[in-house]
């Protein structure tokens, strides 16, 4: 254990779960659409969408996907396509096949009912030992810790945890601190009042740029006392970069018809309907028919930033009759319903521009 917080544990341990459940219930978010309620389903819900994704975002889909699914049955029964349509412009969209899996797994495996213990809802598709630790806490008062980014950001300050969070050994140090933290009486209510803060401070106060004046343990937090907040958390392995050039068959027709695939389950926009993808534009050019080739449309190149990866897209616009179609897997997909189906967030707003984009020689509209 660092130094550090051997120092602060003789008498900070005690009081950081009492000022966060105090502050929580006065200052922390009490007003967000998946709050205020024990329902497994919707903090299940709302806890996969929320990875890596802000909450200004989450909002809207999260209140289309309960008009669609309200309940974790007809999530189970509904087609991965719809469910993959909602989804579309969210990302991640692994998120959204163990969605799926999962709410199957939950009508098949448990009667349709979610476990209340985390140890089993990690048996889960999707559902990881954070994840499954909030919707224990949150629904059933589970005294067990959550380690979700903006909680290590929250807890390394506060007990000046300097161990190296890239290394396993470290990571599971901190969860044991996290753990030792809990409420011990009235974890019913202290639990979910207390996981919950904690997600509010990482995500409103103790910010990458804290605001420590405001927060309730900011005299007990060994980074504020050592002026390092920005020392917290510990991370000497950095997440390496990469970049790939695509180039993408946007083929359409009079009518507005387009040219889809559906995309493999693994690698770039598994499961998504896309245009056809190339890695350069010969091989894409040899995928036209040959009296079609010099129709062929350069649009603007637009970036695309994932997690791991910066993709350079680089669309190729071809408009052709519908009684024609490019040498790759694929069918003519009417403007009409296209918007339905889980497309990669820049494929939709291409797309979504398509009847604002100007005439160029004949070939586009």
């Amino acid at each position: 254990m660092p130094k550090s917080v051997k120092g602060s544990s003789g008498t900070a341990l005690p009081a950081i779960a009492a000022r966060v459940v105090k502050w929580q219930k006065a200052s922390g978010r009490n007003d967000l659409p998946w709050q205020q309620t024990r329902d497994p389903y919707r903090v299940w819900l709302s806890e996969i969408m929320l990875q890596q994704t802000q909450v200004a975002t989450v909002r809207d889909y999260f209140a289309r996907f309960l008009q669609r699914f309200p309940n974790v049955a007809a999530l189970a029964s509904a087609p991965l396509d719809e469910v993959l349509g909602l989804w579309s412009g969210l990302g991640y969209y692994s998120r959204a096949r163990n969605l799926h899996l999962c709410a199957a797994e939950v009508m098949k495996g448990h009667g349709g009912s979610f476990p209340s213990s985390a140890q089993l809802l990690q048996t889960l598709p999707g559902i990881g030992p954070s994840t499954a630790a909030a919707i224990a806490a949150l629904c059933f008062g589970e005294r067990v810790a959550i380690l979700d980014g903006n909680v290590r950001r929250v807890l390394t300050r506060v007990l000046g945890f300097d161990g190296d969070l890239s290394l396993a050994a470290q990571e599971r140090e901190l969860w044991r601190l996290a753990s030792e933290l809990l409420p011990r009486r009235d974890l019913n209510e202290a639990m979910p009042r207390y996981t919950q803060g904690l997600m509010d401070l990482g995500a409103t106060v103790c910010r990458v740029n804290p605001v420590c004046e405001i927060c309730p343990l900011e005299r007990l937090c060994v980074a504020r006392q050592i002026d390092q907040v920005q020392r917290y958390p510990v991370k000497t392995r950095k997440i390496k970069r990469s970049a790939q050039s695509i180039w993408l068959l946007w083929a359409h027709t009079d009518d507005g018809s387009i040219w889809l695939s559906k995309r493999p389950s693994h690698g770039v926009w598994g499961g998504l309907y896309c245009f056809a993808l190339f890695d350069d534009r010969a091989t894409l050019q040899a995928a036209v028919p040959g009296g079609y080739r010099a129709a062929l449309h350069d649009a603007p190149p637009l970036k695309h930033v994932l997690t791991h990866k910066d993709l350079h897209l680089h669309p190729v616009r071809l408009l052709m009759p519908k009684s024609i179609s490019p040498s790759t897997p694929g069918a003519w997909v009417a403007t009409s319903d296209w918007p339905d189906l889980g497309l990669p967030a820049p494929v939709r707003k291409l797309l979504t521009r398509f009847n604002d984009l100007p005439v160029r020689d004949g070939v586009s509209r």
